[in-house]
Order: C-alpha cells, then structure tokens, then sequence
C-alpha cells in the first residue's frame, strides 16, 4: 500500500466524468488499498479516484455514523439515487459546510438531500446496496459528485459561489498541476495544530500526574 498525491481543483481529471470500470483485478484493488490509506493520511471521511489522479468509478469512505452500511467501505462502478428532496433554502453555516481534499483549506455550506440509495460493488465483484440518511447521505453524494466531474464547490449558490471564486482566484487552481501529499505537506485543514495541541495538553497531564505522585510519594515517606 501506498499514499498517494492529492489532486487538486483544477486538474482534468477531477473536471470530467470518470471512466467504468471493466474489470476488477490486482491493478483496482491496489488502487482501493493505497486510497484507504491516503484518505487515513489525509484525515478525510470519502475520497474519490480522480482526487489521486486515477479517473475510474471508485470510492472509499469512513464515517462512524453509516446504518446498515460498514463504517469503512468502498464502492466500485456505483449508482447513486436521491430519496430524499433538496431543500431549495439557503444552507446552514453551521450543519452544512463540507470541505473537500481537492479543495484544501476552504470550507462553504451546500444543500444535500438527506436521503440517498447507493448500489454498486466491492473488490470481490460482491454486490452492495444501501441507504443512506444524514451526514452519511452527504458523502455519498460528495463522493458520487467526483466521478462525474464535479466538486462540491461547483454546487453553490449564487452568495457562496461568488466567495469561492475569490479563493479559487487568489489560489491560482485554475490549472493544472497542484497536488500535495498528506502525512508530508502541511495538512491544509489544520489538524496538524489540533494534534499538536492535544499533545502538548497530554504531555503537560503526564507532567502534572508525575508531579502528584512524587508529592505523594514525599508525604508517605
């Protein structure tokens, strides 16, 4: 297994609709290994093959809220059905804003259906079918939205559509070209920091615990 290079928005491959594919060998089911592990790396919930630069209909995802569907899957050649409408109101800052690897750093709110069926088929030829219902519902279609070209940034409003072109403007993701390498580049979300914090407040705890200890260790002696 192996990480893999992020594209980002920009490339061809993420602007056009990814291929079939026709047969399910050792070539697909490296590939589905080496995005498991680039999507760990890169501390995503979903990726798709075009975002590694590969254009074939395949995604993983891990999320911890998934029903009936494993937390950690991934799906070959998938057909994607809304169940569920898309509200036509204005999406909510809070709830609803995704981010997208292809897209680093940037995060805007779009309306999803909550409700979606996914069918299609694993490593093993096996069949999946399944529903989908909240968050999990919106990586599916997240997901699905890179095989056939899209990001999610080409779904928003007018307001946020507008805000996005700055950012894409002031990026320079106009052509290709632009990748980076998880587990090497700066994560452009900032999780990076959160590790960093979260060990520095372990090793202070660690700290104080010995600090404890040893004082109680003094008053018994």
């Amino acid at each position: 297994m192996a990480i893999r290079p992020i594209t980002v928005h920009g490339e061809p491959v993420l602007h056009r609709r990814a291929a079939d594919v026709e047969v399910i060998d050792d070539e697909i089911r490296t590939l589905v290994q080496d995005m498991y592990e680039t999507q760990v790396a890169a501390r995503g919930v979903g990726l798709a093959a075009p975002q590694v630069g590969v254009g074939l209909r395949i995604f993983t995802w891990t999320f911890g809220d998934t029903g009936s569907a494993p937390n950690t899957g991934h799906v070959i050649n998938p057909v994607l059905t809304l169940l569920g409408k898309v509200s036509q109101e204005e999406p909510d800052e809070e709830t609803e804003t995704e981010g997208c690897l292809s897209a680093p750093g940037y995060g805007f709110p779009l309306k999803r259906s909550d409700h979606v069926r996914l069918q299609g088929f694993d490593v093993e030829g096996n069949p999946i079918d399944f529903e989908a219902t909240g968050w999990f519902a919106r990586i599916m279609q997240h997901e699905y939205d890179h095989l056939d070209g899209y990001l999610y940034v080409n779904r928003l409003n007018g307001k946020w559509t507008r805000r996005w072109k700055k950012a894409l403007r002031r990026e320079g993701w106009t052509v290709p070209g632009t990748t980076w390498m998880p587990g090497e580049d700066e994560d452009p979300f900032g999780h990076d920091e959160v590790d960093e914090t979260e060990t520095i407040e372990a090793s202070k705890a660690s700290k104080d615990t010995v600090a404890e200890s040893t004082a109680a260790d003094s008053g018994q002696r």
